[in-house]
């Protein structure tokens, strides 16, 4: 049964390896949020916690348009398709992409690069990304060596820890976007402080982990995705648990607390989007003109910069996910010794849990 190991190997990482198989004919299992049904429900959101005003200016239809929807034997898990107004997917694809890779933050290429190597992957990365063509053997650009960017508190992965001593400011556009979407799900108060970005292309994955480093496990894990589309695996406590497989497409936000908090997850695969278009649909809608006063999206030199990412994205998905690593008025403990800022997690993926995950050849960058 689902409980059993076989050969070595536990119920998640079976699931793990079946989804991760380079032609995946059957995901009839897959949960999709778009035709609900099953094991899905209607979820509610406190509508009342965030003015429509507050939702337009992060971007976000007002909260009574959303919809949420909870899992069945997963308590304190939402999944709110897509609630972003037209257009403004982008913005967060441009930051991602053109801003938070920037220092202070951390990046993967940090621990292999020397510093001023690493000063502006978007100035380095725009023309041979904008020439890009189909080929396969073309030199990958910085950009596309990038794995994951770490703001706020920055997690070590070393010592799968955060610190007080390694801390830069937490964007704030990106805070108030948390903030409102946290809010909706009742949790009013919420603080960004920790936020791992995690930029994936059709051949990686994300190894099978539970997030526990935060020292507040009562706040939920935020997840934003953009892009091409994933199959992400919801599993339990323990890994012998057969994890619920849900796509995940550009747009959609998770929310994991409670019960769902402390769950083992990962993502086996990304996969084209199912519109079958180089982008999906959302991602071509422009941005309206008339943002409302004190609205974090900008309107920049808009298209430039969207061919850029628009030709990243052909190939890419990035994830977002914000943590409140400390509860109101908690400090870190002391710490003993030095504090290393030692980072080196896989490659490719927040924390792969060893390097028998990677089932393709790992990066050589």
């Amino acid at each position: 049964g689902a409980l059993t190991r076989e050969g070595g190997e536990d119920a998640f990482r079976r699931l793990f390896r079946f989804y991760r198989q380079r032609d995946p004919s059957d995901l009839r299992g897959v949960v999709d949020f778009s035709v609900p049904g099953g094991q899905v429900f209607r979820s509610q959101l406190s509508i009342s916690s965030v003015s429509d005003q507050d939702a337009y200016r992060a971007g976000l239809w007002p909260v009574s348009q959303w919809k949420a929807y909870g899992l069945n034997g997963y308590p304190g898990f939402i999944f709110i398709p897509n609630p972003f107004l037209p257009g403004c997917q982008r913005h967060w694809v441009k930051q991602c992409l053109k801003l938070y890779p920037q220092k202070p933050n951390v990046c993967n290429l940090d621990l292999h690069m020397a510093p001023e190597k690493t000063i502006d992957l978007w100035g380095q990365s725009k023309e041979q990304l904008r020439r890009k063509g189909s080929s396969k053997w073309e030199p990958r650009s910085l950009l596309e060596k990038l794995r994951w960017v770490t703001l706020g508190y920055h997690y070590n992965w070393d010592t799968k820890k955060y610190s007080a001593n390694h801390h830069t400011p937490f964007p704030s556009d990106l805070a108030f976007l948390s903030e409102q979407v946290a809010a909706a799900c009742g949790f009013r108060g919420f603080q960004a402080q920790a936020g791992i970005l995690n930029y994936y292309h059709f051949d990686s994955s994300l190894g099978i982990h539970v997030d526990e480093s935060e020292l507040d496990h009562s706040r939920p894990l935020l997840s934003f995705s953009f892009g091409q589309s994933s199959i992400f695996l919801l599993g339990g406590l323990k890994r012998e648990e057969s994890p619920t497989a849900m796509f995940m497409h550009s747009g959609d936000i998770m929310v994991m607390s409670g019960f769902s908090r402390l769950l083992y997850h990962a993502v086996p695969r990304v996969l084209p989007n199912p519109e079958g278009t180089a982008l999906p649909s959302c991602l071509d809608q422009e941005l309206s003109s008339d943002l409302p006063a004190g609205s974090v999206i900008e309107l920049s030199s808009e298209e430039e910069d969207w061919q850029v990412c628009a030709k990243y994205l052909q190939s890419s998905r990035i994830n977002m996910t914000i943590r409140q690593v400390l509860a109101e008025g908690q400090k870190f403990p002391e710490e003993c010794g030095t504090n290393r800022k030692g980072q080196a997690p896989f490659e490719d993926g927040q924390h792969q849990e060893n390097s028998r995950t990677k089932r393709h050849k790992p990066n050589t960058d």
